[in-house]
């Protein structure tokens, strides 16, 4: 493997991701094969898919077998230090959001590289940054976040945009790579101190109050 800055990135979200799939996993109590899986898939779930849609077959992690190495020893940390990662408050969203970050840009680079148009580039990085949660929630029988109004996908798809505006205006590659994982990084942060949400069009129900 290569060693730029978009390899280093890339193989940090896969760490992230790893680790916020093993972190999900051990708080639904999953056996030591789930948390593996849950860990595989969120890391490389988005990359798959993104693989798959533009024809890049077999898909990095089958070419690059270091990837699923990576993932084992991550997890493997992930469990030992279970203790210590759940300490720390909010750790699951800290690395969720790191992948999230990462990811967002190789989708990108990953579409402008094959030629995409700008908007199919900018939808590329925002299934890659997402879809490998999308697939942990779900196996981990929950509503994942990018379907509830909390703002997910916003985020990567505003990064995005930043990548393809930065990337006409002939910026240097490492300068984007950074400026597009912090735009996502930040906003995920900010909206999460602030509460801050998408427009639900959907009633607020009432509470229900008990007889005495």
């Amino acid at each position: 493997m290569e060693l730029s800055l978009f390899n280093i990135l890339d193989v940090l979200g896969t760490i992230a991701f790893a680790i916020s799939g093993a972190l999900s996993a051990m708080n639904r109590r999953l056996d030591i094969f789930g948390i593996f899986i849950i860990a595989f898939v969120t890391a490389i779930g988005g990359g798959t898919i993104r693989d798959v849609l533009i024809g890049n077959t077999p898909v990095t992690w089958m070419e690059n077998v270091v990837y699923v190495y990576l993932i084992g020893v991550v997890t493997i940390f992930a469990i030992i230090f279970r203790n210590k990662l759940n300490y720390l408050k909010k750790s699951l969203f800290l690395f969720d959001t790191i992948g999230l970050g990462v990811f967002t840009i190789t989708g990108v680079e990953t579409g402008i590289q094959n030629g995409l148009d700008p908007i199919l580039s900018v939808a590329l990085g925002a299934m890659t940054g997402t879809f490998g949660g999308v697939i942990r929630d779900i196996l981990c029988n929950e509503i994942p976040v990018i379907f509830r109004k909390e703002i997910y996908a916003t985020a990567c798809l505003i990064g995005a945009m930043a990548y393809i505006i930065l990337y006409n205006m002939n910026v240097d590659a490492d300068i984007i790579y950074l400026v597009t994982t912090l735009t996502v990084i930040s906003i995920r942060l900010v909206v999460v101190k602030y509460h801050l949400t998408l427009p639900s069009f959907y009633p607020v129900q009432p509470k229900s109050s008990k007889r005495r």
